[in-house]
This record gives structure tokens, C-alpha cells and sequence, in this order.
């Protein structure tokens, strides 16, 4: 792989004494020096507003920030003119509730999703639901962690809106069939949302592949700074998508009688952007672009294999998802014997040792599981087997002390 550990300044940091063994990278990224770099040349070098000025560090600006959309187009095989930037997957999933789904989804209409979804995935159509009079329906999920699509042939009907389905979970690491869902949507005329934030940064996307409608994502899971994120939107839609926020930067032209627009995207980006943010998103895409994201796939296939071989040779250990590592990604959450996750992600942290406990956003998930929280080890390209060993270690110290 074209890079080292030390491209990450914060692995060099000493934790309760000992290395950074970082393993919460399904809710953020280490972000490596060149994007930190990307970021800082802004503000030291053209920090100008973009699309204003036309003086030449703006006009820098507008370069820079309009490269990075096409960048992150790109990667992810979409046209320039379809990527709008927002702040995080939060937000685009929010922004079609709002722009698409207030003029499209009306009384008595379905919105399918799932019990697997994260909060942003899940709020946003019950809140769309309840504003419309709309009725949601979830697909459950079988024992090992699959989505049960025979209840999506089922719940599919002529009244049915959307399917808004995330490509992976952030707590199963399932790689849900998204392709397969689109089809079964489009036959029935409902549109496909899919939460792509943990399936960007660690597999190969391509929208127009996949066949959905809409496909949100965020930077900082991706290596990018946080407060920039991605929703992508199918061209054939995005004109005739109405704006949500409006001020400056999205006007076509303003009198006392009417305002126009102007064309999508920028339409869809009112007031001053996240300059600095979506050049380093920019920044991060051609990182990760170096690398290649195949190489990617297989570095965490491996280590999902690893961990859940090494994880499975535990007293008292209860994995969920699926059993195969083929099936999943690098994220892997667990119960160990009756410790909650909080004391097992506390004793982990004197070891200098990160990861995530709780319901990771996932309330009705974890209730559909039985358990109020689990603990949760997810993996990136700065890591590897002794970051695994060091973590099974750990948790053979947290059952001698806590069992």
C-alpha cells in the first residue's frame, strides 16, 4: 500500500502511556498529513470566499473548490453538475426529506426502510411521515444480520414513495444487495435513497451502477475534515428539485416581485460553503484514489477475518452481523459476557485502545437485537494485526477483572 502509518500525525501520539490502537473508524477518520496540509494551504495561501471575487486568490478559491467537486464526481461515478456539498450525511438525507420528499409524498403514500438504519436514516422519514400523513414501513432483519427482501417484495406497492436503505450498516458491517433493492423499487415507480456513508470510504461506488436516485455521504469518514459531506443526486431529478435554503450564493436574480435561482447545484448551496472542507474532501479522494480502493477491500477483509476468528476463540463472546467476513465490512460489534460496553470501552482506553460502546445511533437495531448496547470495533487502512492482538489482550484483561 503507497503509504505509511506515519502519514497519520495522530498515531504518534501517546495514549494512558501507550501507542494509539485507534478502532472507531465507522464513526470518524484519522485524517493523514496531506489533507491536513490541503486544508491549512487555504487558510494560509487563498482564504477568499468562492464564485465572488475576481481577484486572484478567489478566483484560486473557486478553482480549488469546484476541482474537488469533480473529484469527488468522480470517485464516485457521477457527472460534476450532480454533487452537491452539504455538511454531513445528516444533512442530504434531510435535505430530500425536505426538497423532495414535502412535494412528493402526500397522505396515505409509503415510505419503506429499514430496522437496521441509522437515526439519520430513520428520523427523517418518520418526522417526513408524520408532517405528510404518510404511512413507513421497516424490513426487518434475519438472525445473522440480512435484510429479509422478501418483506421488501411484499411492502412494495403503486403508493409506495421511497426506499431509503444505507449501503452498509454501522453496526452489522452487512453489505446490504442496493442494486437489487433499486430494481425491485424502480418496478413499482418509488424512488431509492441510499446512506452511502459507510460504503464510500471503503469500497468501490459507482451511483449509476447501483441504480439509486439519491446517494448521501460524508468527508470525515472518508480521511476528509469534518463538516463536509455529499448528497448525490440523479441529473433527471435535480431540475425539478426546489431549493430549501435560500440567501446568497444560490440566486439567479432578486427583485421586489420574484427571486429565480440558479441552476442545481449551486442552487442547492446557499451562503458561504465549507471552502476549506470540500478542498480537503478533495485532497482525501486523491489519497485514497493512490492507494486504490480495491487495495483498500482486501486490507480490511483481511483484518475482518482476522478479528473474527481471533474474537470467536473468547469465553462469553456474542458477534452480530453476519458470520462471514465476505458479507461484511471492517466493522464489528460484539457483547463480551455480561460486562456492559461502556466498562469494556473504558478499561480498553487504559490500554490506550479506542473504540465505540453503546447503540451507535441505532436504538431500534439494538432493541430488534435484544440489548441496549454493544461495543463495537471498526477498522481502516492505518490499521492491522497487532492493532487486532492487541484488542483481544484487552479484553481477556476486562473479563478477568469485570467476570
Amino acid at each position: 500500500m503507497p503509504f505509511t502509518l506515519n502519514d497519520f500525525p495522530i498515531l504518534r501520539k501517546k495514549t494512558a502511556g501507550k501507542r494509539l490502537i485507534y478502532l472507531d473508524s465507522a464513526a470518524t477518520s484519522l485524517k493523514p498529513q496531506k489533507i491536513i496540509d490541503a486544508v491549512d494551504s487555504y487558510y494560509r495561501e487563498y482564504s477568499a470566499n468562492v464564485h465572488r471575487g475576481i481577484y486572484e486568490i478567489s478566483e484560486r478559491a473557486s478553482r480549488e473548490y469546484e476541482k474537488a467537486r469533480a473529484k469527488v464526481a468522480r470517485f464516485v461515478g457521477a457527472k460534476t453538475q450532480e454533487i452537491v456539498f452539504v455538511r454531513n450525511t445528516t444533512e442530504a438525507i434531510n435535505l430530500v426529506a425536505y426538497s423532495w420528499g414535502d412535494a412528493n409524498v402526500g397522505k396515505a403514500d409509503r415510505i419503506i426502510t429499514s430496522i437496521m438504519e441509522h437515526h439519520s436514516n430513520f428520523v427523517p422519514w418518520q418526522e417526513l411521515a408524520l408532517r405528510k400523513k404518510a404511512e413507513i414501513k421497516y424490513l426487518d432483519i434475519t438472525d445473522d444480520g440480512q435484510l429479509k427482501l422478501d418483506q421488501l417484495d411484499k411492502l412494495l406497492t403503486s403508493k409506495t414513495k421511497l426506499v431509503a436503505i444505507s449501503h452498509i450498516s454501522n453496526v452489522l458491517g452487512t453489505i446490504n444487495p442496493v442494486e437489487k433493492i433499486c430494481n425491485m423499487a424502480h418496478k413499482v415507480g418509488a424512488l431509492v435513497l441510499v446512506d452511502g456513508a459507510q460504503a464510500v470510504p471503503h469500497r468501490c461506488v459507482d451511483v449509476k451502477r447501483i441504480g439509486c436516485d439519491f446517494y448521501a455521504f460524508s468527508g470525515h469518514k472518508m480521511l476528509g475534515p469534518t463538516g463536509i459531506g455529499v448528497l448525490w443526486v440523479k441529473e433527471e431529478l435535480a431540475k425539478n428539485l426546489k431549493p430549501h435554503f435560500f440567501g446568497g450564493g444560490m440566486i439567479g436574480e432578486v427583485s421586489i416581485q420574484r427571486t429565480s435561482f440558479d441552476d442545481f447545484p449551486r442552487s442547492f448551496e446557499a451562503g458561504t460553503p465549507h471552502i476549506a472542507g470540500a478542498i480537503g474532501l478533495g485532497a482525501a479522494v486523491s489519497y485514497l484514489e493512490e492507494i486504490g480502493l480495491r487495495t483498500v477491500v482486501r486490507h480490511e477483509q483481511m483484518l475482518t477475518k482476522y478479528t473474527l476468528e481471533e474474537l470467536n476463540k473468547l469465553k462469553g463472546i456474542k458477534v452480530y452481523g453476519p458470520a462471514s467476513f465476505t458479507e461484511r465490512s471492517g466493522i464489528v460489534s460484539f457483547t463480551l459476557d455480561e460486562i456492559h460496553p461502556h466498562d469494556l470501552a473504558t478499561i480498553l482506553d487504559g490500554d490506550g485502545i479506542a473504540i465505540r460502546a453503546g447503540h451507535h445511533c441505532c436504538m431500534p437495531l439494538h432493541k430488534r437485537l435484544g440489548i441496549n448496547a454493544t461495543a463495537r470495533a471498526s477498522f481502516y487502512i492505518y490499521n492491522n494485526k497487532e492493532d487486532i492482538d492487541k484488542l483481544i489482550e484487552g479484553l481477556n484483561k476486562a473479563r478477568k477483572i469485570l467476570v
